[in-house]
């Protein structure tokens, strides 16, 4: 086992300076010493009156200094997951899957998490942050064995949506298993007394969303006493779902003093507040998002009138590879895709409405390719992952710039090419382009009708995707009502292809990038 082993024995554990090097062999930037024990006992030191915007304001910006830092600091030396403390048993693991290098916030934030400091790590969706932080989660709950109780998970990972959880596990369990550490899920659309008997007969790692868990800990199903480890995965998009609150009540139940990692696409939307009050003394992890450095996607707004919208969508659906749409709402993506069809074209909608198996079957035609044409709901932007999906389009304008960027990231994905429409109206253009501004991305205007050269380029690209295996068959969506609407699973969509399920098969791509001489 590593050597930090012992020193992670103790469910309390010194925090280290980042400047002295016992945490690490590389220097840290500067971060103020968050209130730890204190806050998680008594919750958030933010007071709620005038002062409290400011405050905030002062939070993000000083989070936002230590991020720039953080970015700064000069990647690590090539290294390996065995010089980096993994057990051998667990760096087999990796290799067999073809994993045989870490990536940079796996790099970066590994010696931190594996030394049981408190993390904050900023990378996008695709970049590798869930083995970043669920390798030194599973390493150092392997390294501490001791009973498993009923009802007492030891490590819990907390996620904005069900799809979420579920890829999540599919990564660690697998990995869990080759060192004696198991791994559940507990999110809402699924049976809830499954859930609960699960955790009864006792398990390591909890993969949950917030609403669903709340409802266990109700119910005395579950109890956070024992939890050694949380983490906090895309906590800026739990934010955006209104899950603070239960967020914050679920931290207040795991014990104080324990270790804590917060990893995100961005921070912000509420997030700096938490990690000023849960997080203590934190190691802060950044690497620069694939959408903005990579210039692997290209950016396209294309302007016309409101009658042609359709007309111009419905033309570029029709091309030969696999193309994902986005609209604002579960009604708009049920309309569009049936729209689609309409037009011979064949299209499939995913979104918060619809059950688990529903999603599940939809994306798996998607990704199978009957059909080539996916319309998913905003929400559903992080959850979606399907490798070599050429073209993104924004049928409906996204809320902001980060969601924008969220959408369009679901192409272009582990160094291949992409690109990405934004259909607008020319009340929109506007808008639309300050959004491509704020996001950092330049895109080319055109402005086009039904049948524009431009439209008959883009309706014509892209290499020809031949349907890999028959799906299971997918009828035209219907809402159906939500089982819990707290559950977590108001959005998204499970990711494609194979799950890891053991030597020789590979971990789904966006959980991690391809590396070179990986199987494709």
């Amino acid at each position: 086992m590593p050597q930090s082993a012992d020193r992670r024995a103790t469910p309390r554990r010194r925090t280290a300076d980042p400047r002295s090097g016992a945490a690490g062999p590389r220097r840290r930037p500067a971060m103020p010493r968050y209130r730890g024990e204190d806050a998680a006992r008594n919750g958030p030191a933010v007071r709620r009156d005038g002062r409290l915007t400011s405050r905030r304001d002062d939070q993000a910006a000083e989070l936002d200094r230590a991020l720039t830092a953080a970015l700064a600091v000069p990647a690590p030396a090539p290294t390996t997951f065995r010089e980096l403390g993994l057990a051998a048993r667990l760096v087999d693991a990796l290799a067999a899957g073809g994993i045989d290098m870490p990536f940079a916030i796996q790099a970066r934030a590994l010696p931190d998490a594996l030394a049981g400091r408190d993390v904050l790590g900023r990378a996008q969706t695709g970049s590798g942050k869930t083995l970043a932080f669920g390798l030194a989660m599973l390493t150092r709950l392997a390294g501490s064995p001791g009973r498993l109780h009923d009802k007492a998970p030891r490590g819990l990972v907390l996620v904005p949506t069900r799809e979420l959880a579920r890829q999540v596990a599919e990564v660690l369990g697998p990995l869990g298993r080759t060192l004696g550490v198991s791994v559940t899920t507990v999110y809402g659309g699924a049976p809830i007394g499954r859930q609960i008997d699960q955790i009864r007969r006792g398990v390591d790692i909890v993969v949950a969303t917030p609403g669903r868990l709340i409802d266990l800990m109700e119910r005395s199903a579950v109890t956070l006493a024992d939890i050694d480890i949380t983490v906090l995965d895309e906590a800026d998009h739990m934010a955006d779902l209104g899950f603070l609150p239960a967020v914050t009540r679920i931290l207040d139940a795991t014990p104080a003093g324990r270790q804590r990692m917060l990893f995100s696409a961005t921070l912000d939307r509420g997030v700096a507040q938490l990690v000023h009050t849960y997080l203590s003394d934190p190691a802060v992890h950044a690497v620069a998002t694939e959408v903005l450095d990579g210039g692997v996607a290209e950016h396209r707004l294309l302007v016309m009138s409101a009658q042609d919208k359709l007309p111009v969508a419905a033309e570029i659906a029709g091309r030969p590879a696999r193309t994902l749409f986005f609209v604002r709402t579960k009604h708009g993506a049920d309309r569009l895709a049936k729209q689609f069809r309409r037009e011979g074209v064949d299209a499939v909608a995913i979104h918060g409405n619809l059950n688990q198996n529903q999603r599940q079957r939809a994306l798996a035609a998607f990704a199978a390719g009957q059909p080539r044409v996916l319309v998913a709901t905003d929400v559903a932007a992080r959850g979606i992952h399907v490798d070599d999906v050429e073209l993104v389009v924004h049928f409906d304008p996204p809320n902001d710039h980060k969601d924008y960027l969220h959408r369009s990231g679901r192409t272009a994905r582990a160094g291949a090419s992409g690109m990405v429409v934004a259909l607008v109206d020319h009340a929109q253009a506007r808008e639309v382009s300050r959004m491509h501004d704020a996001a950092g991305v330049t895109a080319t205007r055109d402005d086009v009708q039904a049948g524009h050269h431009v439209v008959r380029q883009i309706a014509t690209s892209g290499t020809p995707f031949v349907p890999t295996a028959s799906p299971p068959a997918v009828r035209p969506a219907q809402a159906t009502p939500r089982q819990n609407p707290r559950g977590g699973g108001r959005s998204g969509a499970s990711r494609s292809g194979a799950s890891w399920s053991g030597a020789g098969r590979h971990p789904r791509r966006g959980d991690q990038p391809r590396q070179a001489g990986r199987p494709s």
